[in-house]
């Protein structure tokens, strides 16, 4: 297991990397300028270069790139272009935020996604099943901007149930967590029918029908946990996914989380903080997908890592 580990958090460092450097190549090339925007429109050429000096953007790229790997290396993030804070700063203070999002969309996607999955495969071939893979390729299809502004015009302007939007209380959750369940539950309804069709087909579960065990101890019990393999990884990569921000959500329902962040800096190409969210994003997907690979021997036995 340590061996296996010292490995993937080796391949991690090179996947970090690796993303800091494109994104950074991406940002350099990019039409608008971040001194430019910082002086004004109507600022002279003197001081648009005097700002680009003080930023060091006038630096060689590797210079530029050398320098941000060094203070990231040791904490430092740099300080955002518009703000004049320290980017470490403003990402720690969204984290809440995103990870109070990031956990009740996991579980809203797990509460839709998982009993309509089972229910589909124990019916395979019925009405019940048809209809319920339908519903799922309807919420894994529809945009989530869509989905979120009919969930706010139904429950938060045409029936008053739920705020309109914010961060602050628990019912500013429901509609931001529901919106994400809804498109990610048809994934999760998906892939566990699929698995579970497979699973029911083998002939330990006709076995254990055999011997007399009740339905739905056979499907629970034998059948639904070692189709639960694969949604392990799926759960893995949505946390490193919501947790790194999900930009069309927080935006859509002024949810204070880093994928607003990233998007408003992306407006005013304030570069510091587009890296510093990358960055984590990035930090944030790599450790899901380790989380979830270490999570099978919990849910097989037979599994193990040398």
């Amino acid at each position: 297991m340590a061996r296996y580990v010292t490995t993937r958090v080796g391949h991690a460092v090179f996947v970090l990397l690796g993303v800091t450097v494109i994104t950074f190549l991406l940002l350099y090339l990019l039409p608008a300028d971040p001194a430019r925007m910082i002086a004004g429109r109507s600022a002279t050429v003197e001081t648009v270069s005097r700002i680009r000096h003080e930023l060091g953007l006038d630096q060689p790229l590797p210079v530029q790139y050398g320098r941000y790997l060094w203070g990231t290396l040791h904490g430092d993030m740099g300080r955002s272009y518009v703000q004049k804070i320290e980017v470490s700063q403003m990402i720690l203070a969204r984290l809440p935020a995103t990870a109070q999002l990031a956990l009740a969309g996991i579980a809203a996607e797990l509460l839709i996604g998982l009993p309509v999955g089972v229910g589909a495969a124990v019916r395979r071939g019925k009405g019940a099943d048809q209809l319920s893979m339908i519903l799922a390729f309807l919420g894994v299809s529809a945009p989530q901007f869509a989905v979120g502004l009919l969930l706010i015009y139904a429950l938060a302007y045409r029936f008053p149930l739920l705020p309109l939007g914010g961060y602050g209380s628990p019912a500013h959750l429901v509609l931001p967590a529901l919106t994400l369940g809804l498109a990610g539950g048809g994934w999760y309804a998906r892939m566990v029918r699929s698995n579970m069709v497979d699973v029911l087909g083998q002939q330990y579960v006709r076995t254990a029908t055999a011997k007399g065990l009740s339905r739905r101890t056979v499907v629970l019990k034998h059948a639904f946990r070692n189709a639960l393999l694969p949604i392990v990884s799926m759960v893995g990569l949505d946390i490193g996914i919501f947790m790194s921000g999900v930009v069309v959500v927080e935006t859509a329902f002024g949810w204070p989380g880093i994928g607003q962040l990233l998007w408003q800096a992306i407006q005013l190409v304030d570069i510091p903080v587009i890296m510093g969210v990358v960055t984590v994003a990035a930090v944030t997907i790599v450790l899901g997908n380790l989380l979830a690979d270490l999570a099978y021997p919990l849910l097989d036995p037979r599994i193990e890592y040398r």
